[in-house]
């Protein structure tokens, strides 16, 4: 096998994103065949050398695994806890291979995420220049005025950065209503603070769909194996090469 670049290669064994990588390189927390590495840019071959990140040994996958979860409330978009709070692995116990969350969805939060164990579709699907939509039903305190409605779709400032257009629909008039919200950024907590930009807090946020993949009918703390023709789209999408050999249902 041709030689990559670190960074890469920790991405594509599903240890980190591409820029955790680099963290993890600048740390002195990488090394190839028994020499810390700190060098960005430094490049091994997978197949041939011996690469560790804090002394464990990295494999390539020999096959990938592509899942869609119904993450629940009150629990960790993460691969482990320090505190022993429940996280996303808790639900997908019985695979084998070493999947990890695509993205987030904050604790409070529920509704559909992907795990897998391809690093590259995971850095690429979470990366802003995809522009892969999510959409998300949203209760809130209180109705925006037709004015906010507009300004929501616009983008808001968060944080001395205005956010990308937004689609927001209405879907459900009362009291506290519901709302239809679709974003292609990914920034955290992004859809509560714009609500709050306007002083709505949100009540409830279920991520309904995640570009063509929708949560369908699994149930809180269900999952599914995508299927092939599922995977080959989201490679299309996301401008990557087909890949043999993904686990299905």
């Amino acid at each position: 096998m041709a030689e990559e670049r670190l960074q890469k290669i920790l991405a594509r064994a599903g240890i980190a994103s591409r820029r955790k990588a680099e963290e993890y390189i600048l740390a002195g927390r990488v090394t190839v065949n028994g020499q810390v590495v700190t060098r960005l840019g430094t490049k091994a071959d997978p197949e041939r050398d011996d690469i560790r990140v804090d002394g464990r040994r990295i494999k390539l996958p020999s096959r990938y695994v592509y899942l869609a979860l119904y993450k629940p409330r009150n629990c960790l978009t993460t691969v482990r806890d320090p505190l022993g709070r429940p996280t996303v692995m808790d639900f997908v116990r019985d695979i084998k291979e070493r999947i990890f969350p695509v993205g987030r969805l904050d604790y409070h939060s529920e509704g559909l995420l992907l795990m897998t164990n391809d690093g590259d579709f995971a850095a690429r699907l979470i990366s802003p220049s995809t522009k892969i939509e999510r959409t998300y039903l949203v209760k809130v305190n209180g109705l925006l005025t037709p004015e906010q409605e507009e300004e929501f779709r616009r983008g808001v400032p968060l944080f001395g950065r205005r956010t990308g257009p937004a689609k927001l629909r209405l879907v459900r008039r009362a009291r506290n209503p519901w709302y239809e919200v679709t974003i292609t950024e990914t920034r955290q907590n992004q859809i509560r603070l714009m609500f709050l930009h306007f002083g709505r807090l949100v009540e409830k946020l279920r991520r309904v769909r995640i570009g063509f993949l929708s949560l369908g009918k699994l149930k809180p703390g269900q999952y599914r194996f995508l299927t092939p023709a599922e995977v080959e789209r989201f490679r299309k999408l996301l401008g990557l090469t087909p890949v043999a050999g993904a686990r299905s249902a």
